[in-house]
């Protein structure tokens, strides 16, 4: 059967990236041009190993739906935005996606195919909010923290249309925070880190330094938060 291009569906990506269908806006002038390929694997969903440091949340998150993207990581803030992505005309590749969620622009089994066997195809894509029903913004405690002298955390479920740009740790009973490295992709880090609960702030950015915002979390990272836990923050962004 023979492919077209003017079968792919529309999708929305996130940056690691993640991604699901979603039905286009009629906004020419939002879109990007650029073009999409992917890496074939065994289990066709994406990889535990990436620079956004998501490890194996970021190859199952969204069903396996998901991507890397040189040109959006941006030394690691890109991580965990969201795409929309549809067909066009470019040299350039921007999106490598897994396998599962390429064959998911097509619209039937034999059209997958057909698509996969082109390897790489023209695409256009815009940035869009992302929105995980159901999940508030989680802390993964990082394998490599040793409590209590270093903790490293990556970020989940980062939601709406901004950029993560900072994160303070701070120490509930005063108050006092502290500015901390962004280690790579999302995940941020604390040699000697304050004692007691701790709460994690982001900072939520578009480069519209007016309309920047701190979130505070409803919930605290216990005391003797361990390596490789999982702390829900309570708290969701629009």
């Amino acid at each position: 059967m023979a492919f077209s291009l003017q079968n792919l569906l529309y999708l929305s990506i996130c940056l690691l990236l993640l991604i699901s269908v979603a039905n286009a806006q009629n906004c020419s002038d939002c879109f990007v041009h650029s073009r999409a390929s992917y890496y074939p694997n065994s289990d066709a969903q994406g990889t535990d190993n990436g620079a956004c440091g998501f490890g194996a949340f970021g190859a199952t998150v969204n069903g396996g739906d998901v991507s890397t993207a040189s040109e959006l990581y941006r030394d690691g803030v890109g991580c965990g935005a969201c795409y929309q992505v549809g067909k066009m005309h470019q040299q350039h590749t921007d999106f490598i996606l897994s396998e599962h969620a390429f064959s998911k622009m097509a619209q039937t089994t034999d059209a997958a195919a057909s698509l996969r066997s082109l390897g790489v195809v023209d695409i256009e894509y815009q940035r869009i909010s992302c929105s995980y029903p159901g999940k508030n913004i989680t802390f993964k405690i990082d394998e490599s923290s040793n409590y209590p002298s270093y903790l490293a955390f990556a970020i989940y479920y980062q939601q709406g249309e901004k950029d993560i740009t900072a994160v303070q740790l701070c120490e509930t009973q005063n108050f006092t925070c502290k500015l901390l490295q962004r280690d790579h992709g999302a995940v941020w880090t604390s040699t000697s880190p304050p004692s007691g609960p701790l709460s994690i702030r982001m900072l939520f950015s578009d480069g519209d330094y007016a309309d920047d915002t701190w979130v505070v979390p409803v919930n605290n990272i216990p005391q003797d938060w361990k390596s490789e836990a999982i702390y829900d923050s309570g708290v969701q962004v629009s």
